[in-house]
C-alpha cells in the first residue's frame, strides 16, 4: 500500500510560481508512474501532468504545456510539480497519484491511478 501526501500548496498572484511536491511511502516508488490531477470547486477531477518510472516519457494537458514541469526523485520517493506563470484558472486542489499500470506510460486516465494523495490547495489571486 502506498501513501502521498502532498504540500506546497498555497495563494499566489497570477503570474507567479509554486511548487508542489508529493511524497510516497510504503511502495517502491520508483516503480510507479506518477501523476498529479486537479479539482476547482464544483468542476470534475482533471489531468494536469504525469512521469513514467523513470522520468524520461512525460505528459501535461494542454492548458498547462509549456507552464508546468513534473519531475521525481526516486532516491527521495518524491513527485514535484512546478508550477510557473500561474493563472487563475488554476486555482484548485491538486492531487497526486501512483499506478503500477507502467504499461500505459505517463497516463492522463485517472481511473487508472491507484493511490491518491489528500490534496494540496492552490489559490491564484487575479
Amino acid at each position: 500500500q502506498v501513501q502521498m501526501v502532498e504540500s506546497g500548496g498555497g495563494l499566489v498572484q497570477a503570474g507567479g510560481s509554486l511548487r508542489l511536491s508529493c511524497a510516497a511511502s510504503g511502495g517502491t516508488f520508483s516503480s510507479y508512474t506518477t501523476g498529479w490531477f486537479r479539482q476547482a470547486p464544483g468542476k470534475e477531477r482533471e489531468f494536469v501532468a504525469a512521469i513514467n518510472w523513470g522520468g524520461g516519457s512525460t505528459n501535461y494537458a494542454d492548458s498547462v504545456k509549456g507552464r508546468f514541469t513534473i519531475s521525481r526523485d526516486n532516491a527521495k520517493n518524491t513527485v514535484y510539480l512546478q508550477m510557473n506563470s500561474l493563472k487563475s484558472e488554476d486555482t484548485a486542489d491538486y492531487y497526486c497519484a501512483a499506478t503500477a499500470r507502467l504499461d500505459l506510460g505517463p497516463s492522463p486516465l485517472p481511473s487508472i491511478y491507484n493511490y491518491w494523495g489528500q490534496g494540496t490547495q492552490v489559490t491564484v489571486s487575479s
